[in-house]
């Protein structure tokens, strides 16, 4: 399999990442995002016409959204990975699948602001991934009140891998993490998964501050957030 990539993409990482938890090993065609633009040349476009990456080939099969992309890559080797197959936890792994498309434009369209000066209203990209932080963190910590680390069940799905890097980046973007214990210990819990593999930017465990240990300091810290 071949993927197109960009080392600071975090769409892009979403494949790397689902590939190694897999063990699926990936050739990597390195794509000049930036400066270059190489993802909108006349090669890359007919691959791909939205003009975006990641692009994963296998044979003459060609998939261009990162969502599909995971899919593919746990069927291939980590069925585990979509769940258990009954139509409610297929449907909430779907909808959180919407979801990180959500935090990709808000909270990525933040760091790409921040980093490489891409046009757009800073503060309402801001307020945009805030809203969704704040929706996250509410259920995983209805998650961990059931006993559940992830977002669908006790152990991870692709739902997590589709979320997890736009929220792991998003102090990138002028976000800040802090005021989100639930979410804070649910990123601990992915960067500590067999296969784990990091990027710039999200390394295995590297948030040193204090994170909650149990159910009863989770509700106390969500207490405290709400005041």
């Amino acid at each position: 399999m071949l993927l197109y990539d960009y080392i600071l993409s975090p769409s892009c990482y979403k494949a790397r990442l689902m590939a190694a938890l897999a063990g699926v090993k990936l050739a990597l065609r390195a794509v000049d995002f930036h400066p270059g633009a190489e993802h909108r040349s006349p090669a890359l476009l007919a691959l791909n016409p939205a003009g975006s990456i990641p692009i994963l080939v296998d044979g003459d099969l060609v998939l261009t959204e990162s969502s599909a992309i995971l899919v593919y890559l746990a069927g291939k080797a980590a069925p585990a990975y979509l769940g258990r197959g009954d139509p409610a936890g297929a449907a909430r792994i779907q909808q959180w699948l919407a979801f990180s498309a959500r935090l990709t434009a808000s909270l990525g369209g933040a760091r790409l602001h921040e980093m490489l000066h891409r046009p757009g209203d800073i503060e309402s990209l801001r307020a945009s991934g805030i809203a969704a932080l704040r929706e996250l963190e509410a259920a995983l910590f209805e998650q961990r009140i059931k006993g559940e680390t992830f977002l669908t069940a006790v152990r991870p799905t692709i739902a997590d891998i589709a979320c997890f890097p736009y929220v792991a980046l998003a102090p990138d973007g002028g976000v800040s993490l802090d005021a989100y214990p639930s979410i804070r210990l649910w990123m601990r819990a992915v960067r500590a998964l067999d296969g784990f593999i990091e990027m710039p930017g999200i390394h295995r465990l590297h948030e040193l501050k204090p994170d909650p240990h149990d159910v009863s300091n989770l509700m106390e810290a969500e207490a405290g957030t709400s005041s």
